[in-house]
């Protein structure tokens, strides 16, 4: 089966072929045609399979094929994350070379003067996150009244961040008439609910989730205490002489932690987080996949949407909580067919949600001990996830306890001012200078 046979056109097809992409994946041989006859789609994917393609194919297709040669927007894809709306993006001007299709990106963190100036002149493809949508179109400088396709990419990562409300605002401002396509890693309880609120009679389309990301990746796993996990992941870096390497840890504090030890230790890295402004976390990937550093430190969040090409090697530095995520981290190396590898280091504390992982794949993944980072004795019972989450919340419950809970973000509680220094100097003293001497 080739892209032709699926119907798409022949500038279309031209542009994948000259990128030398032949046959599609299950994801897009079961997606795209569905799409194409104007169906609302519900598909599950992971990270890895070709799901931007899924859909940005075939809404290519039917907007160069549309009878309306009025400039205005008539496909909008919602994502999560402003890398992810950038990857897509790209997708789209590669796919699309030979059309004469015009799109944009809107995401914060960056001016939104060259956004504005692009929906001013006319585009067909919106790409956005839900924030910098809902900003411009509140100032009117945005308008989806002519929306024909919605596309919400990676649904269930946008209910974990909380945008359900968001999207609810969106869909209000879109035309009632009009194809829905939702993707989604997995078809959970909250993602058969927003189905039935925002898709009309959808065709559900699912791959093999489990296996897909996992096939072409060597997965490793070694036991650590946690103290020993910066100095771990140096030697293995270092060691193993590995050129690339993706690392996740769970936190924003946790990514900049590792990364400053990593540059102590003479190994070139960079996070990227939300906690940083898109212009340092373009830098910072446009260096990693150019080479100039060796190691990108992300937390999940903002590692969606990153797409390098043979990555050799992603690192999970902390396990994630939900095992789904594992698939996705891992989904990042070992693509179109290339070998990967995948590292984790699992504390003593992380033992549950290493066994939730191995059962959600289906393979049992051997735990080695590094020379020289031998692990106290572990006890004989491990924990069960409830019983890491519940020493976890406990902990954080102690330390707000001890500090008092923070004023909520936009309170107009302050917290207890400092005490205004009254020594005679500039700060907080109110007393008159002498009068400079004329000597």
């Amino acid at each position: 089966m080739t892209f032709a046979n699926l119907g798409l056109s022949a500038p279309i097809v031209k542009a994948l072929e000259q990128k030398g992409y032949k046959e599609p994946t299950p994801i897009q041989l079961k997606a795209i045609p569905v799409v194409l006859k104007g169906r609302d789609v519900l598909a599950a994917a992971q990270t890895g399979t070709g799901k931007t393609a899924a859909f940005t194919l075939p809404i290519m297709h039917a907007l160069s094929k549309s009878s309306s040669s009025k400039r205005q927007i008539k496909a909008l894809i919602i994502t999560p994350t402003r890398e992810l709306a950038a990857q897509i993006q790209d997708n789209l001007n590669l796919y699309g070379k030979y059309l004469s299709l015009k799109n944009t990106v809107l995401f914060g963190g960056v001016s939104a003067g060259p956004q504005i100036q692009d929906l001013k002149y006319g585009v067909d493809i919106v790409v956005a996150t839900p924030g910098r949508l809902l900003d411009l179109c509140d100032q009117g400088l945005c308008n989806l009244e002519a929306v024909e396709m919605l596309v919400l990419d990676e649904a269930d990562r946008m209910l974990d961040m909380g945008f359900i409300s968001d999207i609810r605002k969106i869909v209000k401002l879109l035309p009632k008439k009009r194809q829905n396509l939702l993707f989604s890693a997995t078809f959970s309880k909250e993602i058969r609910v927003l189905t039935k609120e925002f898709l009309n009679d959808p065709v559900s389309v699912e791959v093999d989730n489990k296996t897909t990301a996992a096939q072409t990746v060597k997965q490793r796993a070694y036991r650590c205490d946690g103290a020993e996990k910066p100095n771990l992941a140096v030697t293995l870096i270092a060691k193993g002489k590995w050129k690339q390497v993706l690392v996740f840890t769970r936190t924003k504090h946790g990514a900049d932690r590792l990364t400053k030890h990593l540059n102590a230790s003479v190994i070139e890295s960079a996070a990227i987080h939300g906690g940083k402004s898109q212009n340092a976390r373009v830098r910072a990937l446009d260096d990693f996949k150019a080479g100039r550093i060796r190691v990108l430190v992300a937390t999940d969040i903002a590692a969606r949407g990153i797409d390098i090409n043979q990555l050799p090697h992603v690192m999970n530095y902390e396990l994630p909580n939900v095992p789904e995520d594992y698939i996705h981290r891992i989904g990042r190396t070992g693509r179109a067919g290339q070998e990967g590898e995948a590292v984790s280091l699992v504390s003593n504390e992380e033992r549950a949600f290493f066994t939730d992982i191995q059962q959600l794949i289906g393979q049992s993944i051997e735990l080695e001990i590094r020379k020289g980072y031998e692990p106290k004795e572990w006890p004989a019972r491990m924990p069960t996830t409830h019983e890491v989450q519940k020493a976890r919340d406990a902990r954080r419950n102690k330390m707000i306890k001890e500090r008092g809970p923070r004023p909520p973000r936009g309170s107009a509680e302050k917290r207890p001012a400092k005490r205004k220094f009254s020594g005679g100097g500039r700060s907080g003293s109110k007393a008159k200078r002498p009068p400079r001497s004329k000597d």
